[in-house]
C-alpha cells in the first residue's frame, strides 16, 4: 500500500473524529437574543394604552366600509370616511352593510359600551379593522385615527386601543370680530380640529343682520357662509359657539348707535360700551341673538362680559350705581349693575335653550350680587378671583390661559417650552390647581390686536404645533415624548386633515402683467410673497389699501381707495390674494382687510365687500 493511499484512507476518519470532538466541545455564550418592543402607532392625540397582536391588517383594493348595524348614525360616520379616503388619495371604498371579510372597516355604533362615554370608541386591527364607539362622535373619533395611521402607509399593526378624552371641552377661538378671517381658513380649521379631535370652536364675528342694517360695517359674514361653516362643523363633530362680546367691545355693532352708547358726566359717550341701565340696550342685544339663532345652532351661547369699563371709571357714569341700588338696595355696587346685564343675558339664552359662557376677568370680587348658577367661566386672565374659587362656587370652569394666545403682531404661545413643562389644564394664570374636578377642558385663542401684524396664512404657521400641542394636553398625556421635537415628528407624519387647502399656492407666476377688466387696466409686476400672497407694483408703487379710520392698524371700511404706495415688503396691506372667479379671470383680493377690489363709476380702484358691491374680475396678459 502506498503512503498516498494510506493518507487517503485515514483523513475522512481524522475530519470524523475532529468534528465529534468540535460538536461535543461546549458552545461558547451566544448573545441573548433582543426581542424587539413593539411600536404604539403613531397619532396625534398619542395613544396611551394600545395593545399589540401578532401581524398587521392591510387597507388595499378591496376593502370596504361596513356599517355594523346598519343604523343611520353608522352609516353616516362610515360616508364621511368613505369621502375622507376618497380625497386623502386612499380611493372610492364602498359602505355596505351585512357580515364582514378579511380586509374590511367596520363601524360599530353599540350604545352598551358605557365605558367609552360619549367621545371614546375602541380600535382593533388584525384581518379586518374596526371601529366601536357608544355614540356617534366616539365612532367618528375613532375614523380619524384611522385616516392618521393611513396617512403613514397601507398597513397598519395588529392590535387594540381604547381610546377616551380626559377633558369634554378641547378647543380653539378665533376673534374675527375686527379683522376680517376668510372662510377657506376657518374650514381649514374645522377640519384640522376634527382630525385631531378637538370639540370646540368659538367664534367672535359679525353676521350680517337683517333686522339692525346700520350695524353692517365690514368685518361681517353673511347668513349663507355661517350656514356653511356651521353644517361643515355638524358634519366634523366640531360644535361652532358664537360669541357677540357684550356689554363691553360692542364697537363693531354700536357705531352707529349713539343712543345706545355708555355716556359720562360730561356728554363724553363711549362708543365701545353698551349702556346696561338702559331698557333698549338689552332689548338690541336680544334681538341679535334672535338673528343668531337662525343661523348657529348649537346650545352654547358666549356673551364675552371681559373688559367692560375698561380704563374708565365707574363714578363717571352716575346711572350705572343709581341703576344697581334701585334693583338691589343701598348697598349694591356698580359691578352688581354689570352682573346683572350678565344675568338677563343667561335668563334670555336659557329661554331660548341655551348655555351661557363669560370670560372671567369680569368677576373681580366688587359684586354682591352673584353670577347665575351653571354659567361656564372661561378663565384668561389672573384676577382677584381665582380658578379655584370659581370652582368651590360650582361655576363650569374652561382654561383659556393667556399663555395660550396667539396674537396677530404681537404675543404668541411657546408651545415648546409649555410642552417640555408638561403644561396640561389644570395650569391656570396665577394658580396651579391639583385636581382637574370641576375644569371642563382648554383652548387656544387668537386675537388680532394688531390686525396689519401678520396676515392668516402667517398666522397659520404658528397655529398647527399650538392646535396639535392643545389637542393632545386635553385629550391624553401631556408629555407623551420624551423630547419636543419627538412631539412635532407626530405632526409631521400624521399630516393635514384630508381636504385641507394649501392656502398658499400661487397659480399664476411671477412676472409683469397687464390687468383688465371692464373699465379699467394697469400694467403691475407680480410677485409671490413667502406666506402666499403677491405684490403688484406699478410704475408708481405698490398697490395697496390707504385710508379711511384704522381699526386695530387697519382700514376697515368700504369704498376705501386702493393706491400705489412706496413698496415695502413688511407692508402686509400691500400683499393681494388672486382669487380664481373662473374663465381664466381672477379676483384682487387683499389678504388684511379681506374685501375685494372693485372699479368705481369714476374709475378709481376701492375695496368693497363683495355683496355691497361687484368685484372686479381681472384678466392677466
Amino acid at each position: 500500500m502506498t503512503e498516498r493511499r494510506r493518507r487517503r484512507m485515514w483523513w475522512p476518519g481524522l475530519l470524523a473524529a475532529l468534528a465529534l470532538l468540535v460538536t461535543a466541545a461546549p458552545a461558547a455564550p451566544a448573545a441573548p437574543a433582543v426581542a424587539e418592543e413593539p411600536r404604539t402607532p403613531v397619532t396625534v392625540p398619542a395613544l396611551t394604552d394600545w395593545s399589540p397582536e401578532p401581524g398587521s391588517y392591510t387597507y388595499g383594493r378591496g376593502t370596504r366600509l361596513v356599517a355594523g348595524t346598519g343604523t343611520g348614525a353608522e352609516r353616516r360616520v362610515a360616508g364621511t370616511l368613505a369621502a375622507d379616503l376618497r380625497t386623502a388619495g386612499h380611493g372610492t371604498v364602498p359602505v355596505v352593510g351585512g357580515a364582514a371579510r378579511a380586509g374590511d372597516i367596520v363601524i360599530d355604533i353599540r350604545p352598551g359600551r358605557s365605558s367609552l362615554g360619549t367621545e371614546g370608541y375602541e380600535l382593533h386591527a388584525g384581518r379586518r379593522l374596526s371601529v366601536t364607539g357608544a355614540t356617534e362622535t366616539g365612532a367618528f373619533y375613532g375614523t380619524r385615527t384611522l385616516l392618521q395611521l393611513l396617512a403613514q402607509g397601507d398597513r397598519v399593526p395588529a392590535g387594540r386601543t381604547v381610546d377616551v378624552p380626559r377633558y369634554r371641552e378641547r378647543g380653539v377661538g378665533v376673534c374675527a370680530c375686527y379683522v376680517h378671517v376668510s372662510l377657506p381658513w376657518l374650514e381649514n380649521l374645522v377640519r384640522e380640529m376634527a382630525y385631531h379631535k378637538l370639540n370646540q370652536l368659538l367664534l367672535e364675528l359679525k353676521v350680517k343682520s337683517d333686522a339692525h342694517p346700520e350695524a353692517n360695517t365690514w368685518g361681517y359674514y353673511t347668513k349663507d357662509e355661517i350656514r356653511r361653516l356651521v353644517a361643515l362643523g355638524e358634519k366634523y363633530h366640531v360644535e361652532i359657539i358664537p360669541e357677540i362680546n357684550s356689554p363691553g367691545h360692542m364697537d363693531p355693532w354700536i357705531e352707529n348707535r349713539p343712543d345706545l352708547q355708555l355716556t359720562d358726566t360730561d356728554g363724553t359717550k363711549q362708543p365701545s360700551g353698551l349702556d346696561i341701565t338702559r331698557p333698549e340696550a338689552f332689548a338690541y342685544y336680544k334681538s341679535l341673538m334672535d338673528e343668531y339663532a337662525e343661523v348657529f345652532p348649537g346650545r352654547d351661547w358666549h356673551m364675552g362680559a371681559d373688559e367692560y369699563m375698561l380704563g374708565s371709571d365707574f363714578a363717571k357714569y352716575p346711572q350705572v350705581l343709581k341703576y344697581a341700588r334701585e334693583k338691589y338696595g343701598p348697598h349694591a355696587t356698580p359691578q352688581d349693575a354689570f352682573v346683572d346685564f350678565v344675568n338677563r343675558v343667561h335668563a334670555y339664552a336659557d329661554s331660548r335653550g341655551k348655555r351661557l359662557r363669560i370670560w372671567n376677568d369680569g368677576l373681580t370680587g366688587a359684586n354682591t350680587v352673584p353670577v347665575a348658577a351653571g354659567t361656564t367661566v372661561e378663565h384668561w386672565l389672573n384676577v382677584a378671583v381665582k380658578p379655584s374659587e370659581l370652582i368651590a362656587q360650582g361655576y363650569p370652569l374652561m382654561n383659556a390661559a393667556y399663555a395660550l394666545y396667539l396674537v396677530r403682531g404681537g404675543f404668541h404661545t411657546d408651545t415648546e417650552a409649555l410642552y417640555d413643562q408638561s403644561w396640561d389644564p389644570r395650569s391656570f394664570e396665577g394658580e396651579k390647581l391639583t385636581s382637574s374636578e370641576g375644569i371642563t377642558g382648554a383652548k387656544i385663542s387668537l386675537w388680532p390686536d394688531n390686525g396689519r401684524g401678520e396676515t392668516e396664512n402667517e398666522v397659520a404657521v404658528a397655529l398647527w404645533p399650538a392646535l396639535r400641542h392643545i389637542a393632545q394636553a386635553t385629550w391624553g398625556d401631556p408629555h407623551p415624548d420624551a423630547t419636543y421635537a419627538g412631539f412635532t415628528a407626530r405632526g409631521t407624519a400624521v399630516g393635514h386633515a384630508p381636504g385641507f387647502r394649501d392656502l398658499t399656492r400661487v397659480a399664476v407666476a411671477d412676472g409683469t402683467y397687464t390687468f383688465r377688466t371692464a373699465g379699467r387696466s394697469f400694467t403691475a409686476s407680480l410677485r409671490r410673497t413667502a406666506d402666499g400672497y403677491v405684490t403688484l407694483r406699478t410704475q408708481d408703487g405698490c398697490l395697496e389699501v390707504r385710508g379711511g379710520k384704522l381699526t386695530l392698524n387697519v382700514p376697515l371700511q368700504p369704498g376705501v381707495e386702493v393706491t400705489p404706495q412706496i413698496c415695502d415688503p413688511a407692508a402686509t396691506l400691500q400683499r393681494w390674494e388672486l382669487e380664481p372667479a373662473g374663465g381664466g379671470g381672477h379676483r384682487l383680493v387683499n389678504a388684511i382687510t379681506r374685501m375685494t377690489v372693485s372699479v368705481t363709476d369714476d374709475g378709481r380702484l376701492a375695496q368693497y365687500p363683495p355683496d355691497q358691491r361687484t368685484p372686479a374680475v381681472w384678466h392677466l396678459t
